[in-house]
């Protein structure tokens, strides 16, 4: 999987950095190595809103995007919601087209048959 980081108002440490890899890297074995993940971090900067620290993904997936978006005061708690909701896309994709060949596989069965009188 092919992971890219960005910051916008917000300094990209080392630090971050690696948080955000480890943090995909779990998600990156249940995918193919051809997938990209776009991460973008960000503050907004208007003191009345709480929760300013925010991170969003994009995930593209053969024939698929999928797409999430988190806010919290802490960036740390932002990624960790984040990698669990795409977390959580990833198994329901992944799960869908399982159930989609397995009908595939047992429709082709029946056509395959001759008709019961």
């Amino acid at each position: 999987m092919r992971m890219e980081i960005r910051g916008r108002n917000v300094e990209m440490t080392e630090e971050l950095h690696e948080m955000v890899r480890k943090r995909f890297q779990r998600l990156g074995r249940q995918v193919s190595d051809l997938a990209t993940l776009e991460v973008v971090l960000s503050e907004e900067r208007n003191p009345s809103i709480a929760d300013n620290q925010i991170a969003e993904a994009t995930f593209h997936l053969k024939g698929v995007t999928l797409r999430a978006h988190e806010c919290s005061p802490t960036m740390t708690h932002s990624v960790h919601e984040l990698a669990e909701d795409l977390r959580r896309q990833v198994k329901k994709h992944r799960e869908l087209r399982r159930a989609r060949r397995r009908t595939r596989k047992i429709v082709g069965k029946l056509r395959g048959r001759p008709a019961e009188a």
